[in-house]
């Protein structure tokens, strides 16, 4: 049974609590806040607040099936779901749903909890050749938010996360579901529901194939000493069919699955937050560092990376530029016209990277929904985002995933310092040798419904100062240079310095990004400007 989420829901108070919330409590639909609402990564909230309740996944379910049908999408459905304690009683809603709708849905064996990376690996292996009868996916995730919270996301048929019109059409349609109490959503029993699903080998057939996007081989004949730690999530029966191949020497330090997570150390606020680029978070894999020379980690739904060697945790940023750097120079077969994508709050260090092997950048909004295309169409070799989320192509050239695999890139850190001698901290401190030592940091503000609906008005115009933090300005964007997108912001930036800035979707805040290449009292002016020039637009 390892990999399943264990049955003692009943014998946490806590966790019946918030399961009774999910069957019993029934949003508001006159309430904006209890609405269906698609952010960068799907529908998110908890039963608790009226915010992920049955109803919401009733409608969901409901509205995707009906996009499907208007879509001809008539290929099978990859369900996946994570640990989180709300995830499986809304992956069962959502299977009901889906099947009572005549979709073929394919399940892992067991009911096992499903990574987001195998099902985008899923659908791209099912569609591959194919124009017409093609798959998508819907996976239960919150991403690495509290115990707490429920997630929803919508895969389409190009693997990746659905963009913004698709999820637009989907949330319109499930709010008018959720608007008549879900009355016309169809649904079967949840016994007639399991025995219609098919399963399917989502593990197997995800290790299959890791030896074509990664070399197994090199990480085989190193002596490294590997550690892994799923936090409680789906990366769990991954980690532990790796953990098989004797030859790559991998231990899994914590198979513990827990729905309230409480063997999870506080994060910085003192909540329970299952995020593997927080040192607070990751304070237990961080005291087993000595144990192995790389140890890794992933979020609930393993789309996200957490990398530790004798250093430390590495600062994503710091990470992601490591990875360019050696893939460029590791991949042969690569063409010379393949882009590399970041979004526009990751480090500049990236920018200097890629300059550094005469390629070409791609800089998008925040989300990783803007790498999709360009992964799928194999014309972006890599596609990372400030958040620990990344993937990148196989070695001839083709779609390995087109959402974030944090399996991948713990495994490609295991590859870098087996091929180069050199520990993933140790490889970016050459980086900074030859490219310069930036800083980085985000803070929030706080701001009134009005000042975050100002920050979509703004333009390049909105700044009329020259010189930010004693540097000439060389660049105002309100959209992202890479594809012409509305950033929903801002971004201000200088030779050697930049700020950016973007309202938050769920709380009263705006977020403040700045890095400088010149130091922390640096870093700190920037920060200081950015609030006063912010002050003076919004």
């Amino acid at each position: 049974m390892c990999g399943l989420l264990p049955p003692y829901y009943e014998g946490s108070r806590v966790i019946k609590t918030l399961l009774d919330a999910y069957r019993e409590q029934k949003p508001d639909a006159q309430n904006a806040a209890q609405r269906v609402t698609f952010g960068t990564s799907g529908h998110r909230g908890s039963a608790l607040k009226s915010t992920f309740n049955e109803q919401h996944i009733l409608a969901i379910a409901q509205a995707v099936a009906d996009y499907r049908r208007q879509e001809h999408f008539t290929g099978p459905l990859f369900l996946g779901l994570d640990t989180h304690a709300l995830s499986r009683s809304a992956w069962e809603t959502c299977l009901q749903v889906l099947v009572a709708n005549k979709v073929d849905v394919r399940i892992a064996a067991d009911q096992q909890v499903t990574a987001t990376p195998l099902v985008s690996r899923a659908i791209l292996k099912a569609n591959a050749g194919k124009t017409t009868g093609l798959a998508d996916g819907v996976i239960i995730t919150p991403s690495h938010n509290p115990p707490e919270d429920g997630g929803i996301k919508y895969n389409t048929p190009d693997g990746g996360p659905a963009d913004g019109d698709v999820t637009g059409w989907i949330e319109s349609r499930a709010n008018q579901y959720l608007a008549n109490g879900c009355a016309e959503v169809k649904t079967v029993s949840l016994d007639d529901a399991l025995k219609a699903a098919s399963e399917y080998d989502y593990i197997g057939e995800y290790i299959a194939l890791l030896d074509t996007v990664v070399d197994l081989d090199a990480i085989r004949n190193s002596d490294l000493k590997l550690g892994a730690d799923p936090m409680g999530g789906t990366a769990l029966p991954v980690w532990q069919a790796l953990a098989r191949d004797e030859g790559l020497n991998l231990t899994v330090v914590n198979e513990t699955l827990d729905p309230a997570f409480a063997f999870m150390p506080p994060d910085h606020d003192g909540r329970i937050r299952m995020d593997c680029s927080s040192t607070a978070a990751m304070a237990n894999l961080l005291n087993a560092r000595d144990q192995f020379d790389i140890a890794l980690a992933n979020d609930p739904d393993a789309d996200r990376h957490g990398i530790v060697d004798a250093a430390g945790l590495m600062n994503p940023n710091h990470f992601l530029c490591v990875c360019v750097d050696y893939l460029l120079t590791h991949r042969p077969q690569w063409s010379s016209t393949l882009k590399i994508g970041k979004t526009l709050v990751t480090s500049s260090m990236m920018d200097r990277v890629v300059a550094s092997h005469e390629r070409e950048l791609y800089e998008v909004p925040v989300g990783f929904k803007w790498f999709v295309k360009g992964l799928f169409a194999g014309e972006l070799a890599f596609g990372g985002e400030e958040s620990a989320g990344a993937s990148f192509l196989t070695f001839d050239g083709k779609a390995w995933s087109t959402d974030k695999d944090g399996v991948l890139l713990c495994l490609l850190a295991a590859e870098i310092a087996a091929v180069t001698g050199l520990k993933p901290s140790e490889y970016y401190a050459k980086l900074v040798e030859q490219h310069g030592n930036p800083v980085y940091r985000r803070i929030d503000a706080p701001a009134s419904a009005e000042q975050k609906a100002s920050f979509k008005k703004l333009s390049a115009d909105s700044i009329k100062a020259d010189e930010l933090a004693g540097s000439a300005i060389t660049a105002v964007h309100t959209t992202a240079p890479g594809n012409g997108a509305a950033i929903g912001g801002i971004k201000v930036s200088t030779e050697n310095g930049w700020f950016a800035a973007r309202p938050s979707g769920t709380e009263d805040i705006y977020k403040i990004y700045a890095e400088s290449f010149d130091g922390e009292d640096h870093l700190q002016q920037l920060l200081d400007e950015a609030k006063a020039l912010l002050s003076e637009v919004l």
